[in-house]
């Protein structure tokens, strides 16, 4: 074919730009519903490779399918350049800990006194006036604020032994893809429209060249690759544009930095926000304390703590209590309160969960040394959630935007 003689209607022509437009804008949206949904994979799963599934005619979103690395990538950021857990634990005051503390701790061991006791020598500690009984309690009450404050700063001077922040923070986030994908969908959300809007905007832009050319050489192949293309260089704009450049450029009047660089203090704020809601947050700081990989240090501290407490505790009541039990069992008693209070402690913990959140003020230390962030550091907040994987969403829109140009073809130019 040569030049436009085949007597094709003006609308045909002028309709290219907006097929176009919607071509780049439908890729973009594609693209960015694969990149977070579905979030477990969806399809016929053929085998797995390192727990990951992999098979024909299905899809787990990028993120979701990828989160432990993302997870590694985003929090080692975190724990690198954000956060110093050893200077955060350092926040707390003992003496406070064991304030907020006390009302639990006195519950505590009226429990546990009575309990021993009525395991130990039960038919002394029923005839014993509840005077006396009430005395004991107090006297551990006494005793329990020397024991916490000792306790919370010995685990202070070696929280690295009994808290993997990292892993915490990694496994909430296997555990809980929806929470990855909340990070970068709450933090890049302006990203995310501007993706979205830009297809049109490209798509539009490409299908004028298209136009232009379809109109003076009507070669069948021509449309398939402009669709190829427009699918293609839309995504690849929009990702690009996102994150380029790194650093602004003055330009006359202008100052170009990608958009995403751009609200480094805006992103920082939500980032730090999402994060301490949804993952640092101080319960989830003591149930990795509690139930994670260096759980077993933990109650060994607390273990030795809760032995000089008892110590402590009942001493003055050693000569009555081996006299009414012999030595041997009232060795075996002390070993048997040191095993409860070491047990039973960690579920008062709650009491200083709201003490904690304060003191510990995990959200404005995020916030603030985000915002210091280089342009470097802080691209590698979101940009992992694309990065490697950039080249296949813009292949799908590619592809995509091929078989749009062909049934565009058959639809418009058809004889």
């Amino acid at each position: 074919m040569g030049f436009n003689d085949n007597g094709y209607e003006w609308w045909q022509f002028f309709i290219m730009p907006f097929i176009a437009g919607t071509v780049g804008w439908g890729t973009n949206v594609l693209a960015l519903q694969m990149t977070f949904l579905p979030i477990e994979f969806f399809g016929v799963e053929l085998f797995r490779i390192k727990d990951q599934p992999w098979g024909l005619f299905g899809w787990q979103g990028i993120i979701p399918t990828k989160a432990e690395k993302m997870a590694s990538v985003c929090f080692e950021l975190m724990t690198t350049k954000l956060l110093d857990i050893r200077e955060i634990f350092n926040r707390l005051q003992p003496e406070r800990f064991s304030e907020v503390m006390e009302e639990g701790v006195l519950l505590l061991m009226d429990s546990i006194i009575n309990e021993v006791a009525m395991e130990y020598m039960p038919n002394v500690w029923k005839t014993l006036p509840q005077d006396v009984k009430d005395e004991m309690v107090i006297v551990a009450d006494s005793a329990s604020p020397e024991f916490l404050t000792a306790f919370m700063a010995d685990m202070q001077k070696h929280v690295d032994d009994v808290l993997d922040i990292k892993e915490m923070t990694v496994q909430a986030c296997v555990q809980n893809k929806h929470l990855v994908n909340k990070i970068f969908q709450e933090c890049g959300d302006k990203e995310f429209v501007f993706i979205r809007r830009s297809g049109f905007y490209f798509g539009f832009l490409f299908g004028c060249i298209q136009m232009a050319i379809f109109f003076f050489y009507t070669g069948s192949w021509i449309l398939p690759v402009a669709g190829f293309l427009v699918g293609w260089t839309t995504n690849w704009l929009a990702l690009k544009v996102i994150f380029r450049p790194l650093k602004p450029i003055k330009i006359g009047c202008w100052t170009i930095q990608g958009i995403f660089l751009k609200r480094q203090k805006e992103v920082s704020e939500t980032f730090a926000r999402v994060n301490c809601v949804e993952i640092l947050h101080t319960q989830a700081v003591w149930e990795a304390i509690l139930t994670g990989p260096l759980h077993k240090n933990f109650f060994a501290m607390l273990r030795a703590h809760s032995i000089v407490f008892t110590e402590k505790m009942i001493g003055g009541l050693k000569p009555f209590a081996v006299a009414a039990m012999g030595g041997e069992q009232f060795a075996k008693m002390k070993e048997d309160i040191a095993t409860k209070i070491s047990e039973k402690l960690p579920t008062i913990i709650d009491q200083s969960y709201e003490y904690m959140t304060e003191a510990l003020d995990m959200e404005t230390t995020i916030r603030e040394k985000m915002k210091e962030l280089s342009s470097e550091e802080f691209e590698g907040v979101l940009h992992p959630a694309f990065e490697e994987d950039e080249i296949l969403l813009i292949l799908i829109g590619g592809v995509l935007g091929l078989v749009v140009g062909v049934l565009q073809l058959f639809a418009l130019f058809a004889d």
